[in-house]
């Protein structure tokens, strides 16, 4: 299309007059400016043909919008000079349909932002996998991930079994320890039974300082959650041994740990408030494992009636015991597991135990009760009449309950839990042995 300075159409050739939507006698001989200023929807190509024809220094070069009807082109619009013997007269108008190249640029460029977008969410789920990973299983990181909704607060009643372990005397074990090397003994143990519980499809909840709180059954639904429990637990104290010699090998302290369990229904889900969330279990069922794994001594892995019921697999049952737990209305039994059959196959071999020795003299001792955490201020008195290396035979006239947690005063404590009474007073293993222990022990043989 041609058009004179003067702003009249010239010329225009058929693909120009189907593209504007004009016959020949419509446009030719017709001011530009009067055609097309009452069509707002084509303002930018107007103005682009405008700006041509008042500048007469410049070709010019755009891409605009050009709607015909129900038809919107993207018109790519250049333009040169129309010359006459050297003299410019008015402006060559060239254009033609971009529209499927500004559509596949379109779809380029929706491609680019939608590869832009996948970096940043596959950046951001790797930033959740790195930073929550770290202290939540990978369920819980999955479902955080794959669940619009997963970070709400709320939650849900569901039937579970619940897991919670626990060092022996750790405690005294902190106290006499260097804070690096403690941390790294501590790291390499719970880093070993972590493994062990995620592989056997366990959600760790926390760490408790050098405890450990796990479920089975959540946030993924399993019907084996039961099963699954006491195998982590019988594989994890049999892993205690190999991590007791990395222990030896870098010259930390022995360690000895108890595992709880019990089953039933706790909700489930993601608990605390808009600025702080965790992800976690409450209920009575809870507090009773805690309960349960507070009378574990080193070793042992205590199971609840509702645990033995729900297993589906055979459980191999060392020992029967009869408990009240603080704030149960009645007695209530716990079976120690040592194997648990197919589809698991794993046992614990007892240890070979050593029966107490009669001393030719009693030592006499002075001895605290423990209540939770806590020390007793009260003193008991009694004396030690048989002694094994792990465990001695205390004879005292104030009344003992088999699982109390008493320390013995050796200049530092001896934590010790009581096993059973029997003739000679009440036997009592110590969970954790003070290095002034056998200084101690020395001096009052003699």
């Amino acid at each position: 299309m041609t058009i004179s300075f003067d702003g009249v159409v010239a010329y225009a050739n058929p693909s120009a007059l189907v593209i504007l939507g004009f016959t020949e006698d419509e446009l030719v001989g017709k001011k530009f400016a009067g055609l097309f200023f009452d069509r707002e929807e084509n303002d930018k190509f107007s103005q682009a043909i405008l700006d041509a024809i008042y500048d007469r220094e410049h070709p010019h070069d755009a891409i605009v919008p050009y709607t015909n009807g129900d038809t919107t082109r993207q018109l790519r619009v250049v333009t040169s000079f129309l010359q006459d013997n050297g003299e410019k007269i008015g402006i060559i108008v060239v254009f033609g349909d971009l529209s499927e190249l500004m559509d596949l640029r379109d779809a380029v460029r929706s491609m680019e932002k939608i590869r832009a977008l996948n970096e940043q969410l596959n950046m951001r789920n790797k930033l959740l996998n790195e930073t929550f990973g770290r202290f939540l299983s990978d369920e819980i990181v999955r479902q955080l991930l794959d669940t619009p909704d997963g970070l709400n607060l709320g939650g849900s009643k569901r039937k579970l079994t619940i897991m919670m372990s626990d060092l022996r005397g750790f405690t005294a074990i902190s106290e006499r320890m260097d804070p690096e090397e403690l941390i790294t003994m501590l790291n390499h143990y719970l880093g070993e039974m972590t493994e062990i519980i995620q592989r056997h499809n366990g959600t760790i909840i926390e760490f408790m300082g050098d405890g450990i709180f796990a479920i089975f059954g959540a946030p993924v639904a399993s019907d084996t959650h039961a099963d699954d429990a006491v195998a982590a637990a019988l594989e994890m104290q049999a892993r205690m041994e190999p991590i007791n010699a990395w222990n030896k090998e870098h010259g930390y302290t022995n360690l000895q740990m108890g595992i709880g369990i019990n089953t039933g229904e706790v909700i489930v889900g993601n608990i605390g408030s808009e600025r702080r969330t965790k992800y976690g279990v409450v209920g009575s069922d809870v507090n009773l494992c805690g309960r349960i794994e507070s009378y574990t001594i080193d070793g042992q892995v205590l199971i609840s009636q509702s645990t033995f019921d729900e297993a589906k697999a055979e459980i191999v049952i060392e020992k029967e015991i009869v408990v009240t737990p603080k704030g149960a209305s009645q007695p209530m039994t716990l079976r120690r597991a040592t194997g648990i059959g197919e589809p698991y196959n794993i046992y614990v071999q007892d240890k070979v135990e050593e029966a107490p020795k009669k001393l030719d003299r009693i030592i006499p001792v002075t001895y605290y009760r423990i209540e939770g955490k806590h020390n007793l201020q009260k003193p008991f008195f009694g004396g030690i009449v048989a002694l094994a290396p792990d465990k001695a035979v205390l004879d005292t006239s104030a009344e003992l309950k088999e699982y109390d947690n008493i320390t013995i005063d050796v200049g530092e404590k001896l934590y010790s839990k009581v096993i059973e009474k029997t003739e000679d007073g009440f036997l009592i293993g110590f969970t954790s042995v003070p290095a002034s222990y056998k200084h101690w022990l020395e001096v009052n043989k003699k």
